[in-house]
């Protein structure tokens, strides 16, 4: 549940008398939940119409908890669910008029059926190839360009982890500023370089004798993923003299 800001003197000039917040302040809100979001993923979500915050006459952001509660609603439906921003506008529409939404369940997957438990050896959670094209809005050449690039790999069943989606959001995200996938070459074998420096951290983990030992190796895994990308990302701002708030 969003707990949104009081609007009370600890928020600052981040907020006006009336509650509303600046979008450096719903930034940090949502941070709580969603330790991805960006301000150009609210402006982004805010152009396609999913929020309308008010604008201040030296044309300032200013959000309203509304606006910050159908953001949190936004996110955690492309999270959890992997629905098209289309689709999203349709169920925000209809929670509003009071209507029951029934959200469809995107979950572990099994001989490529879903099931709603977890299998006994549970795999990773998978998307298939038509629910990726719906979930991020493009068409099969599309898809095609992306793999040829590298950029999403369909594993040997044809389907995807559903890491994916994040990744075919985040192309078209930056396909709107003009980066063409041919252009992420670089981004995704710095990945590899990435990826390929953590395995040879953990996988002597990987290979011990003691089965406590081998588990740890996926908790490893993880943290070292989550070092590398918050190092990463301080780089690429660092080499920009760029700052976020």
């Amino acid at each position: 549940m969003l707990q949104t800001p009081s609007g009370g003197a600890e928020n600052g000039a981040a907020a006006t008398d009336s509650g509303l917040m600046s979008i450096g302040t719903v930034l940090n809100v949502l941070r709580e939940e969603f330790p991805e979001v960006t301000i150009s993923k609210i402006r982004f979500l805010e152009s396609e119409g999913l929020i309308e915050p008010q604008r201040t006459p030296s044309g300032y952001r200013k959000f309203s908890a509304h606006d910050v509660e159908r953001l949190g609603h936004v996110l955690r439906m492309q999270r959890d669910h992997y629905l098209p921003l289309k689709v999203i506008r349709e169920h925000l529409d209809a929670m509003e008029r009071g209507e029951a939404v029934q959200l469809p369940v995107v979950g572990r997957q099994r001989d490529g059926v879903s099931v709603s438990e977890p299998p006994e050896e549970p795999t990773a959670a998978r998307i298939g190839r038509q629910e990726l094209l719906a979930a991020v809005g493009v068409d099969e050449p599309e898809l095609k360009e992306w793999e040829s690039y590298g950029l999403l790999t369909p594993l040997e069943d044809g389907a995807y982890d559903a890491e994916a989606v994040t990744v075919a959001l985040l192309v078209v995200e930056l396909g709107r500023f003009g980066i063409e996938p041919r252009h992420l070459r670089a981004m995704k074998a710095a990945a590899d370089r990435e990826a390929g420096l953590v395995d040879q951290v953990v996988a002597p983990l990987r290979r011990h004798r003691n089965p406590q030992t081998r588990a740890h190796a996926e908790a490893r895994t993880k943290e070292l993923a989550g070092l590398t990308v918050k190092l990463h990302a301080a780089l690429v701002r660092t080499a920009l003299g760029v700052r976020l708030p």
